[in-house]
């Protein structure tokens, strides 16, 4: 894949940077905001027009045991920011492990200690209120499936309150020491969801926490 540069790295033995790269995609083919319509089912498509998510708590483990985990690890990712994509982290390239390890969202402790800088700024445009706290993942896009205004669909996933707390854990298997390239799978996602009955969620409750588990689902380690 062309759309990402793949960092130098560093001559030293002992250490390196390797970087995770999350890339939206759809039919194995890399997506953007550029509008184009995308096949879903017979004679219906969808377009995307929005696409961010946060991903924190990034660790590296062997089984059950860390390995290495980041510290103060938030990253929103934007996929009209084709930079935010991309984390970098510095790691021990010695270290056996054998799975990655992130959250989708970002969990309750940070959400109660009131609104932060950095990728955790209110201005991104994913938080709400103290109360409902930040959007873990949003998606908003058109397809003539949805009998809605223009046809639009709006999905804003947060809430880390019990029992609306649709925070996620991913765990994917990994053993390579640079350039981990992680899809997020939006076909994957659409297949399950029923754009004609379900095409907005805007708060949290239990169909936000449903639609979380089934994003989280979709992302995968490409080979």
């Amino acid at each position: 894949l062309s759309f990402f540069s793949i960092p130098t790295l560093l001559p030293a033995q002992t250490t390196a940077i390797p970087s995770i790269s999350f890339i939206p995609v759809y039919e194995n083919s890399q997506i953007g905001t550029n509008g184009n319509f995308y096949k879903i089912t017979t004679g219906d498509s969808a377009s995307f027009e929005t696409l961010k998510f946060y991903i924190s708590g990034i660790e590296f483990r062997n089984n059950e045991q860390t390995i290495w985990k980041e510290e103060n690890s938030f990253h929103l990712m934007d996929m009209s920011d084709k930079s935010s994509m991309v984390v970098r982290l510095n790691k021990p390239v010695q270290s056996s492990f054998n799975n990655i390890q992130f959250h989708l969202g970002i969990d309750s402790l940070t959400n109660v200690s009131g609104a932060l800088g950095g990728d955790l700024d209110p201005t991104k445009g994913m938080y709400w209120t103290w109360q409902n706290g930040y959007i873990n993942f949003k998606l908003e896009g058109k397809s003539n499936l949805c009998k809605t205004r223009n046809n639009e669909f709006e999905f804003h996933l947060g809430g880390y309150q019990f029992p609306n707390n649709s925070f996620q854990t991913v765990t994917l298997p990994c053993t390579l020491k640079e350039n981990i390239l992680i899809s997020f799978d939006l076909e994957k996602f659409l297949s399950q969801v029923d754009l004609r009955n379900e095409n907005q969620i805007m708060s949290p409750g239990n169909d936000a926490n449903l639609l979380s588990k089934k994003a989280a689902s979709a992302f995968s380690v490409m080979k």
